[in-house]
């Protein structure tokens, strides 16, 4: 799985009951868009991951931290 910078990661909820959370690719730190990726999680932590299962990339979604217009 590749990511760009300004992807949004979605990690589905390993339980039952537990909240999908997303994550920001702010930087790529692997060659050819490959893992590891510097993120920002939807509550502004910040740290390197690697995917795994149950996780799926958006192309062209807005930044989670930019304000909602409608």
């Amino acid at each position: 799985m590749r990511a760009r910078v300004g992807d949004v990661l979605r990690f589905a909820g390993r339980r039952v009951g537990m909240a999908e959370h997303r994550a920001e690719v702010l930087d790529v730190l692997g060659t050819d868009e490959q893992p590891p990726y510097r993120v920002r999680y939807e509550d502004g932590r910040e740290t390197e991951i690697f995917l795994g299962p149950g996780c799926t990339v958006e192309s062209g979604e807005p930044s989670l931290t930019s304000p909602h217009v409608d």
